[in-house]
């Protein structure tokens, strides 16, 4: 099974260090229902988890969170996304 989840970039920041991803369509929500009264749970919320990690890997810090959610009623997803800094090579304590 082949998922085509491309992300849309867009909304850029006037400061050039936050952007919007936008889905059409989110296979972790393809087969969910939230009930009404679950308040601010963000079934999705691994998504923002994964840039964040990924761009740790690459150096980057950077926060992540939902603007909209199709399971909230939205028409997209949208995932905001706000560079804070560039992390800096450590070496793990202990491995001198």
């Amino acid at each position: 099974m082949y998922l085509n989840i491309q992300p849309t970039i867009s909304n850029w920041a006037a400061t050039g260090d936050e952007f919007s991803l936008i889905f059409e369509t989110n296979p972790l929500a393809e087969f969910v229902e939230l009930p009404s009264d679950i308040g601010n749970l963000r079934y999705s919320a691994i998504l923002c988890g994964c840039i964040r990690g990924a761009l740790e890997m690459v150096q980057l810090e950077v926060q992540s969170w939902f603007a909209q959610d199709h399971l909230k009623g939205d028409a997209n997803t949208e995932i905001r996304v706000k560079f804070i800094r560039r992390l800096e090579d450590a070496i793990p304590a202990g491995e001198d």
